[in-house]
Parts: structure tokens; C-alpha cells; sequence
């Protein structure tokens, strides 16, 4: 790895922005570039961006580019793509957002690129399946954010339901980052103990589980229904994702990746937790599900794999 500590985004969307001011705000980055078709919105972004650097933890350079930029980047992040419009089928959004990636990608291949490639470009699982098929990156070097972000929703549902941090309940959501995901609640504590024992010594019954994981399931499209968009959790899960890379923190992170084996399962990139660091994902971790988190993996991943049938046919 180059170890420049420079990342480039390509997308300057709410997410985008989201994630980059977050980048700003934490530090420890020397050289942000914003890419995107709309180049005054970049321009205007990466100005107001740079008029903050003086309440900045580290100078930054941040300005806009061509793709000739990702040439000695050590991150790319692909946030660029179109949101999912009322009545449009996912598989739809797949096709428009195939086909925006898939020349996204070969950009930036063309700059002799040889980093890290994040995506967070919806449907993210598959999305990143198209990447690394049209880059030829090694799998571990793209990585999607996955269910990063519905893990984090998660851990604050739980750190409100039990009056601690979120940063105390350990939990993930894996599978699709989407309706087909899954909780793992036999492998959830809350400061290393079970969830089920923490129900019963304050009297309350499993069933809560299925109400918290349902609000982890619709917060999103509360969020929509009443602002728009949701940007700052996943903008925020982004900067932390770019940031376990640039440090080579291998923090455990439950981020869409390519499974070969895992969980009785292989060819197309899924939400699983695994091993983050300078090379992108390195190992995944297989924990233990039971039965039934079991066969809802197995369901999570057949809805996958019809996708990925169809992005196969439109990559051909």
C-alpha cells in the first residue's frame, strides 16, 4: 500500500458529503478528491469543504479531479448511483445502477488504480459483486459497506432499550443489506452478556426482539418518509470503513465481501462480519448461528443470488 493517505470519492451525493465531512472532522487524511458528472456541484462541495480547514484536526487538500486521480489513491469510495424511485423494482434500480458502476469502474482501472475499493452504491451487495468483476481487484480489495450500517441501527435500538452505550452491546445484522437480513441474537450481548439473559433479569420477554429488529427493518424508510434520504448514519459508517483501511486497524467490521465457503455458501458478495485492514477484507469471521439464523442466511442469500444471475447476463 502507497500510504499516501489519499482517498477519492466518486459520487457527491448527501452520502457522499456525509461521508467526506466526517472524514474532515476525524482527521488523518492528506487529500480528498471529489469526482462526479455534475462538476459544479463537486466544485461548489469541495470549496465549502476547504473554507472549514482551519477548525480541521490536520490540513487536508480537498479539490475535484478526473480519474486520472485515483492513480496513487490508497481508497476509492463509489457512492455515485441513483436512489430507488417510488414503483421502481430492484430490479430496475439494479440495471440503472449496474451500468453506472460498471463505467465507474473501468475509470478508474484506466489510472493504473491498485488500492481499495469501498462501495456504497444500493443494491451495495451486488453493486459490489459488478465492481470487482469489471476491475478484476483482488475480492478481499472491494468491499461494500454491507450491513454496516443496519448493525449500527441495531446497537443503538438495543443501548436504548437497556439504558447503555451502543458502543457497549455487541450484535450484527448480516446478510442482504436490504429486507432479507438477518439478526444474529444467538451471538448478541451486552457487555459479554446474552441478550436472552439480559431480557429475562428485567423481566422481559423474547418477543421484544422481533419489535427492536422490525425498528432496525423500518428506520430507514421513516427516515425517507420524513426527510428524503438517510445519509449521516451510513456517511459516518463510511469514514469509519475508509479509516480501518488507511490505519490497518483489522477491526471487525460486518461489511458486504465475497464468502467462498462461508456459511455453506459461496459466489457473490454478502453482508458478513469480517477482518478489515490495508488490503481491504482479509479474513472473515465464521461465527456460529443457530438453526434458524441459519436457514434465514440460507434465505438471504438466494435472493442474492437471483440478482446476481442478472447482473452476470448484464456484464456478458
Amino acid at each position: 500500500m502507497k500510504n499516501t493517505r489519499k482517498v477519492v470519492l466518486v459520487g457527491t451525493g448527501f452520502v457522499g458529503m456525509s461521508m467526506a465531512y466526517a472524514l474532515e472532522c476525524q482527521g488523518g487524511i492528506n487529500e480528498l478528491v471529489l469526482i462526479d458528472v455534475l462538476k459544479d456541484k463537486a466544485e461548489g462541495e469541495a470549496m465549502d469543504l476547504s473554507h472549514a480547514s482551519s477548525f480541521a484536526s490536520n490540513r487536508m487538500i480537498i479539490k475535484t479531479g478526473k480519474y486520472d486521480e485515483c492513480k496513487d489513491a490508497d481508497v476509492v469510495v463509489i457512492t455515485a448511483g441513483m436512489a430507488q424511485k417510488p414503483g421502481q423494482t430492484r430490479l430496475e434500480l439494479l440495471q440503472v445502477n449496474v451500468n453506472i458502476t460498471k463505467e465507474i469502474a473501468q475509470n478508474i482501472m484506466k489510472s493504473g488504480f491498485d488500492g481499495v475499493i469501498v462501495i456504497a452504491t444500493n443494491p451495495v451487495d451486488l453493486i459490489s459483486y459488478t465492481v470487482q468483476k469489471v476491475t478484476n481487484l483482488p475480492k478481499g480489495r472491494v468491499v461494500g459497506s454491507g450491513t454496516i450500517l443496519d448493525t449500527a441501527r441495531l446497537k443503538y435500538f438495543l443501548g436504548k432499550e437497556f439504558s447503555v452505550s451502543p458502543k457497549s452491546v455487541n450484535a450484527y445484522i448480516m446478510g442482504e443489506h436490504g429486507d432479507s437480513s438477518l439478526a444474529v441474537w444467538s451471538q448478541c450481548n451486552i457487555g459479554g452478556k446474552p441478550i436472552v439473559k439480559v431480557l429475562k433479569d428485567q423481566g422481559k420477554d423474547e418477543s421484544e426482539l422481533d419489535r427492536i429488529y422490525k425498528d432496525v427493518q423500518q428506520s430507514a424508510y421513516e427516515i425517507i418518509n420524513k426527510k428524503k434520504a438517510t445519509y449521516y448514519g451510513i456517511g459516518l459508517g463510511l469514514a469509519t470503513l475508509v479509516q480501518t483501511i488507511l490505519n490497518d486497524e483489522r477491526e471487525i467490521l460486518p461489511v458486504s465481501t465475497y464468502i467462498d465457503g462461508n456459511y455453506g455458501h459461496s459466489g457473490l458478495y454478502i453482508g458478513v462480519p469480517a477482518v478489515v485492514s490495508k488490503d481491504g477484507v482479509v479474513d472473515i469471521l465464521n461465527i456460529e448461528l443457530s438453526e434458524k439464523e441459519q436457514q434465514e442466511f440460507d434465505h438471504s442469500f438466494e435472493v442474492l443470488d437471483e440478482l446476481r444471475k442478472e447482473v452476470d447476463g448484464m456484464l456478458d
